[in-house]
């Protein structure tokens, strides 16, 4: 189910280390980097769609980071019609989304793409804050600026903040073996919502395609 205008709810995630790098993944069997996201289902808030999709694309859950800040309204991105299913085209138009900026308080290892049996990535590493978007698919550029833009207000940055790291890539994990509770997470981690809020809608019942992320 889509809204009026031909857009299915969606969330997006920008996740931070303590550097302010954000968490960037390469797309299973692309060349393609991207943000996690994902669909909003029905009867879910966005929050809590952000979560599901935390833990089901990179392995973290709530106790694993902290909400910074998220946008304040929906943002759009239209998607090509050869990215669409035929029966769906003319009536699928796209993605709404709210973006999500995330503090992790977990280490680099907690972080598990293969949880799932339908990986979304299959490489991950830290990055500058404003990533390079020529290597984003070129429909969803537009969108990850406005959310890095909107969303860097919450930033504070650290004394050497200016000055550009590297990492090599993280790959995909098999499943971690459980761990003593005392090592969970490398720092106490909240919740807390921030004070702005999503506007209210009525998600759809089921995703309309899986061409995309």
């Amino acid at each position: 189910m889509l809204d009026r205008e031909g857009f299915r709810p969606n969330v997006g995630i920008i996740l931070l280390n303590a550097q302010n790098e954000v968490w960037w993944g390469k797309r299973v069997r692309e060349h393609s980097w991207q943000f996690p996201q994902g669909g909003i289902k029905y009867g879910e808030t966005p929050e809590q769609a952000m979560y599901r999709e935390l833990e089901e694309e990179i392995g973290l859950r709530a106790e694993h980071v902290k909400i910074v800040g998220r946008t304040r309204d929906w943002l759009r991105y239209e998607v090509p019609d050869h990215f669409i299913k035929r029966e769906i085209r003319g009536h699928y138009r796209g993605q709404k989304q709210i973006w999500f900026l995330l503090r992790m308080c977990a280490r680099d290892n907690d972080v598990n793409l293969r949880l799932t049996d339908h990986p979304e990535f299959d490489a991950w590493r830290w990055h500058d804050y404003w990533v390079p978007l020529d290597v984003v698919i070129e429909f969803k550029r537009e969108v990850y600026q406005r959310a890095l833009q909107e969303l860097s207000r919450f930033l504070t940055w650290p004394a050497n903040g200016h000055e550009r790291r590297h990492h090599g890539s993280r790959y995909l994990r098999q499943p971690h073996p459980p761990r003593p509770a005392a090592e969970a997470t490398a720092a106490p981690c909240g919740t807390t919502a921030p004070a702005e809020a999503a506007p209210a809608e009525a998600p759809p019942p089921a995703e309309p395609h899986k061409k995309i992320g």
